[in-house]
């Protein structure tokens, strides 16, 4: 790809995509990717919901976007502090996401969210989402969160 496809592509030149991206209200990308999420059970260090894959989330290929599979990570990492007590959920330190099988448009699929530790200062937690119909898995993903986040660091 030559410099000026590459700038293109990367800075969406003519486009009409200006008006509706500088419209987009402040915080935009969590309830954006998260809306249709229901929540099926939630118990202190589990979270478990399910999610149809809508068309605003899928990429070319027609399958549920990296991007909005690490935003879910993100989102039900957070979400799964609050259920042993936490009261903050903190920032990311880190979100690793491996990305085993592809989840396609209108595809139901499960997202479990799981503590694996809550310390003081750090939280550890695993997200699993995988197809609601087989079981097979998605994505696993696993969310470092620092939650001292009123220290003097």
């Amino acid at each position: 790809m030559d410099i000026e496809s590459l700038k293109k592509f990367l800075e969406k030149e003519g486009g009409n995509y200006e008006t509706s991206v500088d419209s987009m209200p402040a915080r935009f990308i969590e309830p954006f990717v998260s809306h249709g999420i229901k929540v099926d059970l939630v118990e202190p260090g589990r979270i478990l919901c399910s999610f149809k894959v809508p068309l605003r989330l899928v990429n070319a290929g027609n399958f549920l976007h990296g991007g909005a599979t690490a935003t879910l990570v993100d989102i039900m990492g957070s979400a799964v502090v609050h259920t042993v007590g936490a009261p903050l959920t903190g920032v990311s330190l880190e979100i690793n996401v491996s990305y085993l099988d592809a989840a396609y448009l209108g595809e139901e699929i499960e997202l479990e969210a799981k503590v694996l530790r809550v310390g003081k200062s750090i939280a550890a937690v695993t997200v699993e989402l995988r197809k609601k119909k087989t079981g097979k898995i998605v994505a696993q993903g696993r969310h470092t969160k620092y939650l001292a986040v009123n220290s003097k660091l």
